[in-house]
């Protein structure tokens, strides 16, 4: 689980590079950035970085009610098959009553 995250955030990091990189830099003839190809670079990291905090954000309210849902629904599936097993022993206990009512009066005749 670990190495898949760590290898979708470096793929995550390849596409934001190549992104920023081919928006920003215009000129391949020298070594250096620009002010402007930095500038460019910077806003656009930042703008991607600011986007990815707010989905997950996002993600984690989704997720939190989601799985507020999930558990809500697991205790009511809980609930009612405990009292299906109740109501299954009380049947039985009622028939096994009224078997022994039964034979009791078939003993005493």
């Amino acid at each position: 689980y670990e190495m898949r995250n760590i290898k979708d955030f470096l793929q995550l990091y390849n596409r934001i590079t190549d992104m920023c990189f081919n928006s920003c830099v215009d000129n391949l003839f020298g070594r250096d950035l620009t002010r402007e190809e930095i500038s460019c670079a910077d806003n656009c990291v930042s703008k991607f970085t600011n986007v990815n905090q707010r989905l997950l954000q996002v993600y984690m309210g989704v997720q939190t009610d989601i799985n507020q849902r999930r558990m809500a629904e697991m205790e009511a599936q809980q609930a009612k098959l405990l009292a299906e097993a109740q109501q299954q022993q009380q049947q039985q206990a009622t028939e096994t009553a009224s078997q022994v009512a039964t034979s009791t009066e078939a003993a005493v005749v």
